[in-house]
């Protein structure tokens, strides 16, 4: 089982969008028995919360229902239950380095390195924005999630392929 930690800092907009989206990705591909995801946040602001109400009602206007979500913060014991923890910003690339064990640090990365076509490298924070900013990170999480799900399939899953 191939594990996957999303992590942005109160896990109630980016992380959890991000990891509904991968699932989603996931199961239409028919993966769901080898690839798992989680979400966490650095901080722990929103420990129990479901996800923002506007992220929820934005993934779910794309089928993807982030509802049963609730935020947890990040730990260093993530880093051996994970094989990718995947940051959706620098500071939370920095927080989770300060965390992450020795011999580990490979596992640590930016979420949008699936997504070379974004033209970003972070996953900007739609919390004190509009509607359209939850709209942008679906968009980003969509094109990352693929971009991963292909990057697990050629390194930990080759020969396995998508049945739509």
């Amino acid at each position: 089982m191939i594990r996957v930690l999303f992590v942005c800092l109160g896990n109630i907009c980016r992380s959890p969008t991000a990891e509904g989206v991968f699932r989603a990705r996931v199961a239409r591909a028919g993966l769901a028995h080898a690839i798992a995801a989680d979400s966490a946040g650095t901080h722990d602001y929103h420990i129990g919360d479901p996800p923002d109400r506007r992220a929820r009602a934005a993934a779910g206007r794309r089928g993807v229902d982030i509802s049963d979500l609730r935020g947890r913060q990040a730990t260093r014991e993530d880093f051996a239950r994970f094989d990718y923890v995947l940051a959706m910003d620098r500071a939370n690339l920095n927080h989770l380095a300060q965390i992450c064990p020795k011999g580990m640090e490979s596992r640590l990365r930016l979420f949008l390195e699936f997504a070379p076509r974004a033209g970003l490298d972070e996953v900007p924070d739609p919390y004190y924005g509009g509607e359209a900013g939850f709209e942008r990170i679906l968009d980003l999480a969509e094109a990352a999630a693929e971009g991963l799900l292909a990057h697990i399939r050629s390194v930990h899953l080759a020969g396995t392929h998508d049945p739509a």
